[in-house]
């Protein structure tokens, strides 16, 4: 279930339905300290997503792997989604 938020930053910031499913299948778990948990990729959560989709499906998304979402811890509602504007390079994928 998404807030309003969160569905006008999904279009505001152009991020693909399929990415959120993704990170909350795959996505790595931090709590916020405010009643959310944030959920993001990791070089782990990369790796199993490999496992799962082949390399090449995700080194055609590489992109989509800088967003994270915050779900709230009461209710597993999406509050919000937004993207990392600092690139991790994955070893997983090669990526220089």
């Amino acid at each position: 279930m998404y807030t309003k938020h969160a569905k006008k930053r999904i279009d505001q910031r152009g991020i693909q339905p399929f990415v959120c499913e993704m990170l909350l299948a795959y996505g790595e778990k931090k709590f916020d300290g405010h009643g959310g948990l944030i959920r993001y990729f990791s070089e782990r959560s990369v790796s199993r997503l490999i496992s799962d989709r082949g390399i090449d499906f995700c080194k055609k998304h590489i992109k989509s792997f800088r967003t994270y979402l915050v779900e709230s811890t009461t209710d597993g509602g999406i509050i919000t989604v937004g993207i990392n504007h600092v690139n991790h390079k994955y070893k997983v994928l090669g990526a220089a």
